[in-house]
Order: structure tokens, then C-alpha cells, then sequence
């Protein structure tokens, strides 16, 4: 243990070294990230401004210095975690940083925007302070996986850490119905000052990580298939029996706690890490049969998952019931009024709908920033994804590329379910805008992602 100690500190030193003489220097990163530090400068000068509403813009109706503390403290935050991964993984990718430090940037302009607004002036506050949180744990998640075996070979431990605190929460509930969802009992409470934590944000990481470590080992018997049901033909059930069984179990206690959108996640994640493994279609297509089987299921027996599609065909009828469909309606009126390049920050009216900092971030950012903005911002979101796809394509460990895989598919799909239901495309859930909406466990849980494609990067070249 004392020798691999040396072996660590002996690297820190080295990549230190070279720090210091300009070899290997992370630059494509430091140049890119000048795009959210311009953002922060820019949109805090902008809100200042706005707020003040001067007549004649000159030096003396400039707003203070002591104005742009927040985004100065937030690029000081990424300059460090950019000083920290020349350090400690001066190889890994050069992107993955830089897209999500725009893309919390954006959290935190959109929180001090929308925080006066609904009598929460330290909303903004609190979003900064969750980003410097994640970025910090990032940096540490770099670099404690610098030995990505313990992740593979603890994977029933994660599992079950995962699955654990989610039970706990189920405890906590102490009730159940299928009349209304309860995103907020995921919530454990963490002290006197109301500050929660959703395991459910963990535990997608905990299953991306046994899902990777069980498929990489049996991902050669998983190709085949000799058992038949039907027209379908399965690999031995000894080996497909306990990634259905894990599956089914986080499955069941997210319909415990009536997250479907979760469940939804979930299922996608294993299904996109399942046909990596198998390059099989006909899995993908055993598995959505039996996902609609479940969804129809599902819904006979939440009432409330049939008043939301309800709402969602009938939104705009006058018929029905006045402001059934008050937060649909109000989200799309949101995205009309923004235009092209949108209403300017801080000259729209975005609190106007419901859960505007959260479930209708995406609807707040496209009235004051406009359909370009939009663009920009689902542009910024599919970069990450071709990194995080770019990162699994070269990973020559079965292990390190499907969790690559899992991982890039947590931030796919929790943004097309989210854009989907702000666009009345499907019913509207509880999954957060990675990054953007409000809230300090899905922050922290995305930066514990960024760590670990990092290292994945790294790890491979």
C-alpha cells in the first residue's frame, strides 16, 4: 500500500512538473473555457442593468464590482478544477469540463434571474454553491477512480447502495397511493435548515456501474442465444436472471415512490447498455414489449398517470375543467413569447408558469433567450452526448465502454424526456434539466458523472 502511495505522489509530482514547464498543458480547455466565463460577465452585467433601469448608461450607472462576485466566484471555481485536472488527469478529455461548466452557468444565471421573482433572492446563491459543491466533488471523483477495478469488481455493493437508499425513502414515505406522485419523498432530510437530498440521483450512477461490471463480464454468453420463448430467442437465464431481477427491483421501488419518469430513465439506460453489449436488436425489441406491457399496467393503476395524459390531449379544450392544463398551457405560451432570439434576460415574464426554476426551466430559458437560444442550449447537450459517445467508442475495456455508454445515456435521456414534456410532446415528469433546473442533488450527482467520464477518457489513451 505504502509503495502505490509512492507510485501516486510520484505521478502527482511529475504531472505537476510539467505543469509548471507548459508540457501537456490542458489549453484546448482553458481556451474553451472563456465561453462560460463570457456568459456569466455578460449576463450579470445584462440582469444589473436591467434591474436598475438607468436612463443614460454611463460610469456612474455602471452597477458596482461587488455586482459580479457570483460569476467571478464561479470562474474562479472552474479555474481551479481546471488547475486540479492538469494535476491529476492532465490526459483525459478537454471538452467535458468547459460544456458543463456553460451548461451550470446557465443554472446559476437563470436561478439569480427567476429568484426575486418568486421571493427567493438567494436563489442564485444557492445554485452557485451547489455548482463550486459538484465541481469539487468532480475533481475528487477524478481522482480516487484512478483505479477503476474497485468500481468493477464492488458493483453488487453499488447496486445495492443504490437500491438501498431508495428503500430508505420508501420507509420514510410511510404511505402510499396511486392517486398523486410524490417526487419530494425521495427527499431525506438533512438537517434543521430544510436541506434535502434525492437518492434517486445516485442511484442511476449505482446502476450504470453494476450494469457495466455484469455485462462486461457475461457479455460473450449474453450474445448468444439458445434459449427460445416463442418467436424469441434469450441467452441462458442464468446469466440474463440476475440483470433482470436488479432491473425489476429498482424498477418496483421507483413505482413505490410513483417516480415514473425515473423508472423511464432507468429502463432506457439498460436498454441502451444492454444492446451495446449484445448487439442484439432483437433484446431491444423483447425489452420495449415488455416496458409497454408495464406502461399499460401502469397505467390502469396510478389514476394520476391517466389525469396527466388526459391533460395533455386536452390542454387547450375549453371544455375541460379551467386551469386543469394551466402549467402545459403556460409553458408553451413561454416558448412562443420568447421568438427568435427571445425577450431579453430579465425582461420577460417566465414566473408566470408554475415550477419555472425546475420542471419548466427549459420553457424560462426559451421566452427571455429566444428559439436560438433553445437551439444553442439542446446543441450545447448534444456535444456532451457526442463526447460521452466519443469517450465509449475508444475505450478498449468491455467494462470502461459500456459505462461510458450508461453514464452519456443518464444526460440523453433526461434531457429528451424533460424538452419532450415542456413541448407537450409526452406527459410531463420529474426529471431535472441536467445541469440547468434548479436543485442541488441532480448538480452534484451530474458533476459525480463529468468525474467519471473523465477517468474513462483518461484511462484509454
Amino acid at each position: 500500500m505504502a509503495s502505490r502511495r509512492t507510485i501516486d505522489l510520484g505521478k502527482a509530482r511529475r504531472n505537476f512538473g510539467a505543469l509548471l514547464d507548459g508540457h501537456r498543458y490542458r489549453w484546448t480547455e482553458l481556451w474553451l473555457l472563456l465561453l462560460p466565463a463570457a456568459f456569466l460577465i455578460i449576463s450579470v452585467l445584462e440582469l444589473a442593468i436591467v434591474r436598475t433601469q438607468p436612463q443614460i448608461i454611463n460610469r456612474q450607472t455602471l452597477p458596482p464590482l461587488d455586482t459580479f462576485a457570483p460569476a467571478l466566484g464561479l470562474i474562479a471555481a472552474l479555474a481551479v478544477a481546471h488547475l486540479a485536472l492538469n494535476i491529476f488527469a492532465p490526459d483525459a478529455d478537454q471538452t467535458l469540463l468547459p460544456i458543463a461548466g456553460t451548461l451550470a452557468s446557465i443554472g446559476v444565471i437563470m436561478a439569480t434571474r427567476l429568484g426575486p421573482d418568486i421571493e427567493q433572492k438567494d436563489l442564485g446563491a444557492k445554485q452557485l454553491a451547489f455548482v463550486v459543491v459538484g465541481l469539487i466533488i468532480c475533481v475528487v471523483t477524478v481522482r480516487v477512480t484512478r483505479n477503476l477495478g474497485w468500481l468493477r469488481n464492488y458493483k453488487y455493493t453499488w447496486a445495492a447502495v443504490g437500491l438501498g437508499l431508495v428503500a430508505l425513502t420508501l420507509v420514510r414515505a410511510r404511505s402510499f397511493s396511486t392517486d398523486a406522485p410524490s417526487r419530494d419523498v425521495l427527499s431525506i432530510g438533512l438537517g434543521t435548515g430544510g436541506l434535502t437530498f434525492q437518492p434517486s440521483e445516485l442511484l442511476k450512477i449505482c446502476l450504470v456501474i453494476f450494469f457495466a461490471g455484469y455485462l462486461s463480464e457475461n457479455q460473450e454468453m449474453l450474445a448468444l442465444a439458445r434459449f427460445k420463448v416463442g418467436p424469441f430467442a434469450l441467452p441462458p437465464l442464468k446469466h440474463l436472471g440476475p440483470l433482470l431481477v436488479m432491473l425489476g427491483v429498482a424498477l418496483l421501488m421507483i413505482i413505490g415512490v410513483r417516480e415514473l419518469g425515473l423508472a423511464l430513465l432507468i429502463f432506457g439506460l439498460f436498454l441502451s447498455m444492454l444492446y451495446v453489449a449484445s448487439n442484439r436488436p432483437m433484446y431491444v425489441v423483447t425489452s420495449l414489449i415488455l416496458f409497454t406491457i408495464g406502461a399499460v399496467a401502469a397505467f390502469g393503476i396510478f389514476s394520476y398517470a391517466r389525469a396527466r395524459l388526459d391533460i395533455l390531449g386536452s390542454a387547450f379544450d375549453p371544455a375541460v375543467e379551467p386551469n386543469q392544463g394551466y402549467q402545459i398551457v403556460q409553458g408553451l405560451i413561454s416558448f412562443a413569447s420568447g421568438g427568435v432570439f427571445g425577450s431579453g434576460l430579465g425582461l420577460g415574464s417566465p414566473t408566470v408558469t408554475p415550477a419555472a426554476t425546475t420542471d419548466y426551466i427549459a420553457a424560462s430559458f426559451g421566452e427571455e433567450f429566444g428559439f436560438a437560444g433553445v437551439l444553442a442550449l439542446i446543441g450545447l447537450f448534444l456535444l456532451l452526448v457526442y463526447r460521452g459517445l466519443s469517450i465509449a467508442a475508444q475505450a478498449r475495456e468491455p467494462f470502461n465502454k459500456l459505462m461510458a455508454v450508461g453514464l452519456t445515456a443518464v444526460f440523453a435521456l433526461q434531457t429528451l424526456v424533460i424538452l419532450a414534456g415542456n413541448l407537450k410532446v409526452m406527459p410531463l415528469t420529474g426529471v431535472p434539466l441536467p445541469f440547468v433546473a434548479y436543485g442541488g442533488s441532480s448538480l452534484i450527482a451530474n458533476f459525480i458523472i463529468i468525474g467519471l467520464l473523465l477517468r474513462l477518457s483518461e484511462a484509454d489513451t
